[in-house]
């Protein structure tokens, strides 16, 4: 069963929390200005990006 996040750690682990979906960095970004294309990745340059996934992974065994 996963555990509980307090929401202090739930906006500073996801909120704003964009990755490039062509090189996988991390980029915190305004919302806003990532849908209308205004952001782009600083590693490769590329606008494509998605929000952070806010599921727990299961650990392996």
């Amino acid at each position: 069963m996963p555990k509980k996040i307090s929401h202090d750690a739930m906006e500073r682990l996801f909120h704003r929390q964009y990755i490039c979906m062509r090189c996988n960095a991390k980029i915190r970004a305004n919302p806003q200005k990532v849908k209308a294309g205004k952001v782009k990745c600083r590693k490769c340059g590329y606008k494509g990006l998605r929000p952070k996934k806010k599921e727990m992974k299961a650990a392996a065994k």
